[in-house]
């Protein structure tokens, strides 16, 4: 039900959520009256949810990743965190609505002849009162620190998920306003070539320059980093022995027109990537990176483990 979680203004953790569908949204080429068309759910829903105005079922979210070839453990994995947050489960409702810990016992000073040793041994009369306050207090402490540990849980579930560039997926990065700084990449240009784009911290927010789903139901994608200089290719819902390839820049053919064929008529080095094992066919698997400047032509081809004619497609970089 909508109700519940509806809002004005969306938590960060709503945000998040809603820019990830968007992104997923746009991907499909779909627009609000085709998402209902394939969809259970109505335009002005996915309106609601695109937007963060309303906490979107988990099935909605599920059947936009289909549509959008997207794996979906980390979609669902922002959907839990929004969805706890909205529910009071998450680190926030729950524990900021909790009694405050006392400062000190709001209880009336004991006599003299009433305060406890100095060992802790409580005595009789009065100091029951104030082992009461500390009992609460202690179990308060508990609480906060339980608290405490579910949220840091949460957000470690988050940063285990697989997605091999480092952001959710990519086309997933967090948002800005809602999360830290990052550090800055590890390297530019020339230093990048043949590098990890997530080992280099290339991959946070990259750019997509362009994706292609292939006749075998995998998808492929051409990335681009700004900050990094550099480009690389992904594919996922492969099977084990498919193959990626990438190159960029242009080569002239004999008689002077652009390349064409596969990345080994391209200018720049071939960067390549193989599915090893079930891990790599159930998730990203990216190339290394080359060196692209703004305006650079990069390609990427599949190669199908099954055999027969590979599948290629370019794009230009932005800039």
């Amino acid at each position: 039900m909508e109700g519940p979680t509806a809002m004005t203004t969306p938590s960060p953790e709503r945000a998040r959520l809603a820019a990830t569908l968007r992104e997923l949204k746009d991907r499909t080429s779909l627009s609000l009256v085709g998402l209902a068309a394939k969809t259970s759910y109505s335009k002005s829903s996915w309106d609601r949810y695109l937007n963060g105005r309303t906490l979107p079922p988990r099935d909605a979210v599920q059947k936009l990743c289909r549509l959008a070839g997207e794996p979906e453990g980390r979609c669902l994995a922002l959907w839990e965190i929004a969805e706890a947050d909205g529910s009071g489960r998450g680190g926030g409702s729950q524990c900021v609505d909790s009694p405050p810990l006392p400062s000190r016992p709001e209880v009336t000073p004991p006599h003299p002849q009433e305060v406890p040793p100095a060992d802790g041994w409580a005595g009789a009369g009065g100091t029951a009162d104030a082992g009461a306050v500390h009992r609460s207090a202690t179990a308060m402490a508990v609480l906060a620190a339980v608290c405490a540990v579910a949220v840091g849980g949460l957000a470690t579930v988050v940063l285990l998920l697989p997605h091999r560039d480092g952001e959710p997926r990519s086309s997933l990065s967090p948002s800005p306003s809602s999360s830290p700084a990052a550090p800055g990449p590890r390297c530019r240009g020339a230093v990048c070539e043949g590098r990890s784009p997530m080992q280099m911290k290339c991959g946070a927010a990259p750019t997509t320059v362009a994706a292609h789903r292939t006749a075998t139901g995998a998808w492929m994608e051409l990335r681009y980093s700004e900050e990094c200089g550099t480009s690389w290719a992904r594919m996922w819902r492969t099977r084990i022995g498919d193959r990626i390839e990438m190159t960029a820049g242009e080569r002239k053919d004999p008689d002077g027109s652009e390349g064409h064929g596969g990345p080994e008529n391209r200018g720049g080095p071939v960067r390549s990537a193989e599915v090893q094992d079930s891990v790599d066919a159930d998730s990203y698997l990216y190339t290394p990176m080359t060196v692209a400047d703004p305006g650079t032509v990069v390609r990427a081809c599949f190669r199908p483990v099954a055999g027969g004619e590979g599948e290629c497609f370019d794009a230009r970089v932005p800039g």
